[in-house]
């Protein structure tokens, strides 16, 4: 089976994490869309799956979680107009947990908003903490329950809950989101330092995210139409992010910093780690002659 050479698809993938379109990156590369979308999966499996595994035990003692919009195939108000939309066309949320001083992804999970994402989500962040630690949200209600139920009384657990004020008139039709005119540090469980109840760096991921994805930009048509590429493309993200980009202030990657890590990873390595999941060549039968008639 043809492979494309391994700088090529070092270049591509590199396209990807810097928030290059699909179909810009077949048009610069020179390569089929279906090529790149290939690429795109496998290299989304493998980091799901390298993340999966190696994000465990992780040394914390603030970590902040926030959930973040973005919509596949359509907006959820215009699903039913929409023609053959798919099962999960609509909105679609990304809910992330991050260390707030080595600023490392520690959990993510794409779905709706509801409680029973809440729950899972909560139960994963817990199976990959070493300790006790102190626990920031938002105001959503969801969290409520499943940090109850996902930590009991291990953690200490606060809401920051922003008040908004009402929206500008004159921006009305347009993107713009209300003032935030005050917010309240609410003690939820547990005995949380309120000078670290805060969510400012998952919100500041959250703007990485979208500076880096084509899918979450605004305003454009380079939203997901498929919920599964969705997924392979925030999974390749959050290992570049974690394990292959520095960090500007900490000066080395966030999993080096979170000591999960001994060395600064590179897109070669990412592209190792699909080649590495990839099915042995199968070695060919003998040739046999037909009998001529």
């Amino acid at each position: 089976m043809n492979k494309l050479p391994i700088h090529k698809r070092t270049m591509i993938l590199n396209m990807m994490v810097e928030g290059m379109s699909m179909r810009a990156i077949s048009r610069t590369v020179g390569v089929s869309i279906n090529t790149v979308t290939k690429l795109l999966i496998e290299a989304g499996e493998a980091c799901a799956e390298y993340h999966h595994n190696a994000v465990r035990n992780v040394k914390a003692d603030k970590v902040q979680c926030d959930e973040i919009w973005s919509f596949c195939y359509a907006k959820k108000k215009n699903v039913e107009k929409a023609k053959s939309a798919p099962e999960f066309a609509g909105d679609i949320w990304t809910w992330t947990a991050i260390d707030a001083d080595s600023k490392l992804i520690i959990s993510y999970l794409v779905g709706g908003r509801d409680g029973d994402y809440a729950l899972e989500f909560m139960c994963d962040v817990r199976d990959r903490l070493a300790n006790r630690v102190q626990l920031t949200t938002d105001g959503h209600k969801a969290y409520l329950e499943a940090v109850e139920e996902a930590f009991g009384a291990d953690v200490d657990y606060a809401q920051l809950v922003k008040i908004y004020g009402k929206s500008d008139e004159k921006a009305k039709g347009r993107y713009s989101p209300a003032k935030c005119t005050a917010i309240k540090k609410n003690r939820i469980e547990g005995n949380p330092d309120e000078n670290y109840i805060s969510t400012s760096y998952v919100e500041r991921q959250n703007l990485t995210m979208r500076m880096s994805m084509r899918r979450f930009t605004r305003l454009t048509n380079g939203f997901s139409k498929k919920i599964d590429n969705h997924i392979h493309m925030l999974s390749l993200y959050f290992v570049h992010y974690n394990f292959c980009r520095i960090h500007k202030t900490l000066k080395v990657s966030p999993a080096m910093e979170a000591g999960i890590s001994n060395e600064l990873r590179n897109t070669e390595w990412i592209v190792g780690l699909m080649d590495a999941r990839a099915p042995k060549p199968t070695k060919r039968g003998p040739y046999k002659k037909r009998n001529s008639k």
